[in-house]
């Protein structure tokens, strides 16, 4: 019987002057990301602790992953499900310079089975991307987040 983890993100997005809408995706960092790029990228994410309010889980972990606090109106999508672990995430209009942002890190044995430990960032880059882009970049599983997100601000329109 597998848990199920609960994750938590926010969706970033912004329209440049005139422009479609674009998304913040942040690019996992790690030897075994650092050379994928379609299906890698990801919503700012990570783990929601036992009771956390979820949102502020969200938000705990995009400052995390980013170096970033954002604020401003959080529109709650439905939850996704990647194998045994929920994803909540909420979209909140903003703007930031991906070159700013800052991760924090994590350790892992590199290279394998070599016992040396070496650290790497979470994130290793954020960007923006039009939703089409945005839909090749992101990780399959996270990609209804995005259509949906892309349907609320159809209906939001002028």
């Amino acid at each position: 019987m597998h848990m199920t983890k609960l994750s938590a993100g926010l969706i970033l997005y912004r329209f440049p002057q005139g422009g479609e809408v674009e998304v913040l995706l942040v690019h996992p960092g790690g030897p075994y990301w650092a050379k994928k790029d379609l299906g890698a990228w990801s919503i700012p994410k990570g783990l929601a602790a036992p009771g956390e309010d979820t949102l502020h889980a969200a938000q705990r972990e995009f400052g995390e992953e980013t170096g970033l606090t954002v604020s401003g109106r959080f529109i709650r999508l439905a939850p996704v499900k990647i194998h045994t672990k929920i994803i909540e995430a909420w979209a909140v209009e903003g703007d930031c310079d991906p070159g700013n942002i800052r991760s924090n890190t994590f350790t892992t044995e590199w290279p394998p089975k070599s016992g040396e430990q070496q650290e790497f960032p979470e994130v290793d880059r954020a960007a923006w991307f039009g939703m089409e882009e945005a839909r090749i970049k992101i990780n399959r599983g996270q990609a209804p987040l995005l259509e949906e997100l892309r349907r609320l601000l159809i209906k939001k329109a002028p």
